[in-house]
């Protein structure tokens, strides 16, 4: 298994190379799934981990998103990133605490958000600032730890992309290694976004666009956040409804192989 700084190394040289997709496990088997399927590197989504202790987004507490990040990390070789969304608190120790303590469990890289779980986007200025104090956490660490910085304006209902860019310039500048801002619709928006910045952009798949106009746009980085845990579910839906009104148990599905593990159909 890799050491974390090697972990580290393999995930900031990632961002200097050819656009890739950093999909997000909602849990260890997902995350073992992905890696074996030869993805790179991993991104939590924090709605699918919620969704795995029966909550909404944002319901997980961050004693909980620790412990999930050690165990993510813990089951594959490759470097893990980890949906912060507020940091877990609105002052600029909360975010730089977060970043310090995921690093603690494994992790080499994270993302800070600006939106607050209260109903609201922090203004331009003290967003900054804790992407700043986010920043000062993660150079102090003894190996590479990219942070992102999102803007949320996109899903938050105020899609300004004006407002997304001058946000996402000012984290740029408060130190942050990745942008993002969720909810980019468009190759025209993706575009825009990627011109007025100079470091690696991420961008939240869609599925009206492809990867290759998503990275034509120029996005570095391609995640689906919550969307393959959604797909399990939606999976599990339809072949429970289908026993459940019909007594067809046909969409049932056989046990995945892991790495060297045969796991019994019966299982």
């Amino acid at each position: 298994m890799p050491t974390q700084a090697e972990k580290g190394e393999a995930f900031a040289a990632l961002h200097r190379g050819g656009p890739f997709v950093i999909p997000n496990p909602w849990d260890a088997g997902s995350a073992r799934l992905l890696a074996q399927l030869g993805f790179e590197a991993l991104a939590t989504t924090s709605s699918g981990f919620a969704f795995t202790l029966g909550r909404r987004d944002g319901g997980a507490r961050f004693a909980e998103v620790v412990a999930h990040v050690a165990l993510v990390d813990g089951v594959t070789p490759l470097p893990v990133s980890v949906d912060l969304e507020n940091g877990y608190g609105a002052e600029p120790a909360a975010a730089a605490r977060a970043i310090a303590d995921v690093a603690g469990a494994g992790a080499v890289g994270a993302s800070i958000e600006d939106w607050d779980p209260a109903g609201y986007l922090y203004e331009p200025a003290p967003a900054a600032e804790r992407v700043a104090a986010a920043a000062e956490a993660a150079r102090a660490l003894a190996f590479p730890f990219m942070l992102t910085a999102r803007a949320e304006n996109h899903i938050r209902g105020n899609p300004d992309l004006n407002d997304t860019i001058a946000r996402l310039q000012a984290y740029e500048a408060a130190g942050a290694d990745v942008l993002y801002a969720p909810g980019l619709a468009t190759v025209g928006e993706i575009r825009a976004v990627c011109e007025a910045v100079r470091k690696p952009v991420n961008v939240l798949a869609t599925r009206s666009l492809t990867f290759s106009e998503i990275a034509g746009a120029g996005a570095r980085r391609v995640s689906v956040g919550g969307a393959l845990a959604w797909t399990a579910a939606n999976a599990l839906v339809d072949a429970a409804t289908a026993i459940r009104d019909h007594g067809d148990f046909s969409l049932l599905g056989i046990s995945p192989r892991l790495d060297d593990e045969v796991q019994s159909e019966s299982r």
